[in-house]
């Protein structure tokens, strides 16, 4: 983009800052969930026989009647088509990290006459090619064969596009040897074991089996520039990240963006969000303003698991979707701009038994046997298994966030609060008499009624806190999948509920209460076994202020891991005591865990040398051509005062030539040292080379005439929207 194009771009984004209000209708009821075959409109389009079989499957787990398929098939093509629909496709989460769908139309050829139908079989199973779709060495090029199989529990919905739609049918996604390639498989997989773990633990005291229930509520952050921009910036049309740009004097120093008021355009634009996610059923709470300027959060309802992620894969897509309909581009890339926050994606995750939450600790924790269990439990299961809790979250563009000062460390810690805190050190000590209590706040001011304390305060420097009744890891990037991290962290933890389940029944102590009553011996044992996972384990907890250099120092003295970095980070897929976890567990067979390493790792090195790629040609076409512009007028100017006899301004003319020419010959050896790691495919060397090639760059903007820079900048993407 030349700068008369910049300038331009710039004056047209600045003349939409009058937009008007969103002139829409409130959210009508009715309107919730019409693109969703729900359970509402399976009873209204199903045989009454066929409905109750199906919810068998989707309420208590019952494996699918095949018999009834055909049924839901017709049922779910006529509703589909009483929409508007006339295609479907089988939607499913390969590994790429996104979504994917084939568009098949309900046609068939029958007497020479189209007809509109849509089998059972068609429903149950689809067969794209499984070639193209990244498998890390399971399947060859040449073994294309690959099925996506019908998910019953989360319901199949409607995608509208301009004036169609299409019927969307989430899926699982495997290979024909029934191995898992995508994210959806592994996820009910661990959603499973965990179940029967929680079951087995609840046997142990005295409850009556219950269905469990594993539920989600991830927070999505992201930021909106204007397309024009976005267009006129190589980088993060390709990258999802600005390689280059130098910090606006203001940024978010202030702290004035975060929760201020929303401007009307971006306003229009969430409400245009959450006009589409309410017709898709995805209950969208919350939106706000995030700490820095341009960065937005919508944060949803929560749900269960499998529906939460899939769920929140359609929330990215409508708000990329929207942001393009309204002039905008929605970056979800964990660090698109260097020197303010990035983003991340919160998830909150929690568990809950008969629809009681096994997290909530109710008005006595200490009485609260069941809840100090699974507080044990997932502390055993994040300090053991830090290293794959680290590993799930890893990646190209999460690597520039975790241990920023708006994101977590990248060492596992967990934040529970004072009141917690001191439980958990009386259980160590013996049995718990005590407890910091929650209590009213007062403020200080007559008018204002005394506010409910909560017992624990919030830590946004952990990457994995207990925030009063669900644990939120704070660690994912904004633009990950939540399928990752929950299904490392349902497998890990069902383990230590499982190990505490079968401890208590070799104690003989089960099956010998009274109803509602446990035995003092059952007590005793209990007390054993959670005083020992807390001295085995209490070095993960931490409350302090995880931003400061102090606790990396005391986290290695702790025996904590820190891997900065994901290539080192996903060595713990490889690891053969983690292998066996997932294997004993059934959620991923050693080769499936051996792929996700491969495929992580592929995607790491490719991402680094596009970004590599990507940086050397704007250095060569956009930059050193600007800077050489500049260094050309300064000699002309200094040579036309020479030639004038005139002494003044020349030293400065000097100056300015010499920082130009010195730094057209500092961008020539950095830019060819960084063509040379890229050519030698060393992902380290490239991002230390494209660091040192930022560095100059940045610097060199900050003294080229604004009418030669070719990029837009920092002080105008941020803020100029």
């Amino acid at each position: 983009m030349n700068s008369c194009a910049r300038k331009a771009a710039v004056s047209k984004v600045a003349g939409l800052k009058g937009c008007a209000p969103f002139a829409g209708e409130a959210f009508k009821e009715a309107d919730y969930a019409a693109d969703v075959f729900t359970k509402s409109a399976m009873k209204e389009y199903l045989p009454h026989d066929t409905y109750a079989k199906l919810l068998q499957t989707i309420d208590q787990g019952q494996p699918l009647d095949p018999s009834i398929a055909g049924e839901v098939a017709h049922a779910m093509r006529r509703w589909a088509s009483d929409r508007g629909a006339t295609h479907y496709t089988h939607w499913f989460l390969p590994l790429t990290g996104s979504t994917a769908e084939k568009h098949d139309a309900f046609l068939e050829i029958k007497n020479g006459l189209p007809i509109q139908t849509f089998s059972g079989k068609n429903l149950i199973v689809g067969e794209p090619d499984a070639s193209s779709f990244p498998s890390g060495g399971i399947r060859s090029t040449f073994e294309a064969r690959g099925y996506t199989a019908w998910d019953p529990t989360s319901p199949a919905f409607i995608k509208r596009h301009g004036n169609g739609a299409t019927l969307c049918i989430p899926t699982a996604f495997c290979a024909y040897t029934g191995e898992a390639l995508d994210k959806k498989t592994p996820l009910l997989r661990s959603m499973q074991v965990l179940s029967q773990a929680v079951k087995h633990l609840m046997k142990c005291f005295g409850k009556k089996d219950d269905k469990v229930t594993i539920t989600l509520g991830p927070e999505q952050e992201y930021f909106l520039i204007d397309k024009n921009f976005y267009l006129s910036r190589p980088d993060l049309l390709l990258t999802g990240r600005t390689l280059f740009g130098a910090p606006s004097p203001k940024h978010q120093q202030l702290e004035d963006h975060y929760f201020g008021t929303i401007k009307n355009r971006i306003l229009n634009f969430m409400t245009e969000v959450e006009e589409e996610l309410w017709k898709l059923g995805i209950p969208s709470k919350t939106r706000h303003n995030e700490v820095a300027p341009a960065q937005f959060e919508l944060a949803p309802m929560f749900e269960e698991l499998n529906l939460s992620c899939d769920h929140n894969m359609l929330v990215m897509e409508v708000l990329r979707q929207v942001a393009d309909r309204n002039g905008l581009v929605c970056l979800l890339h964990e660090k698109p701009f260097a020197g303010v926050n990035g983003s991340g994606k919160h998830n909150n995750w929690s568990i809950a038994y008969g629809g009681v939450n096994l997290f909530d600790p109710g008005t006595d924790p200490h009485q609260n046997a069941i809840f100090l269990t699974m507080l044990c439990a997932v502390i055993e299961a994040v300090d053991k298994h830090a290293d794959l809790i680290r590993a799930a979250v890893a990646g190209a563009g999460n690597d520039h966030r975790l241990g920023a000062n708006e994101a977590p460390p990248a060492v596992i810690s967990i934040y529970l609060g004072d009141q917690l805190a001191d439980i958990v050190r009386q259980l160590e000590e013996g049995k718990p008499k005590r407890s910091k209590h929650a209590s009213a706040m007062k403020i200080g001011v007559d008018t204002l009624p005394p506010l409910p304390k909560d017992a624990t305060d919030r830590n946004r420097t952990s990457p994995f806190a207990f925030t009063g009744n669900k644990f939120e890891f704070r660690a994912p990037g904004s633009s990950a999948s939540c399928a990752g991290p929950n299904i490392v962290l349902n497998t890990v933890v069902a383990e230590a509920v499982e190990r505490i389940a079968s401890t208590m029944e070799k104690e003989d102590v089960v099956g010998k209460n009274e109803p509602g009553k446990h035995t003092v011996r059952f007590h005793e044992v209990l007390q054993d076994i959670l005083k020992k996972i807390i001295k085995e384990h209490k070095k993960v907890l931490f409350n302090g202020d995880g931003y400061k250099s102090d606790w990396l120092l005391e986290a290695e003295k702790r025996g904590l891991p820190n891997t900065a970095k994901t290539p080192d980070a996903l060595k713990a897929f490889t690891k053969k005591e983690n292998v066996e976890v997932f294997a004993k567990a059934g959620v991923f067979s050693e080769r499936e865990m051996t792929s996700r390493y491969e495929i992580a790792l592929e995607d790491y090195k490719t991402k680094i040398m596009i970004e590599g790629n990507c940086a050397l040609e704007m250095v060569d076409t956009m930059i050193i051509p600007a800077i050489k512009s500049e260094y050309k007028e300064s000699l002309e100017a200094l040579k036309k005062a020479g030639d004038c006899g005139v002494a003044c301004g020349t030293e400065s003319l000097r100056d300015q030539a010499v920082l130009f020419g010195s730094g057209l010959d500092t961008l020539r050896r950095q830019r060819d040292k960084l063509e040379e790691a890229i050519s030698q495919g060393k992902s380290c060397e490239t991002i230390s080379s494209m660091a040192a090639l930022r560095a100059t760059v940045d610097n060199l903007e900050k003294h080229v005439s604004d009418e030669k820079w070719p990029l837009p900048k920092y002080r105008e993407m941020l803020f100029i929207y």
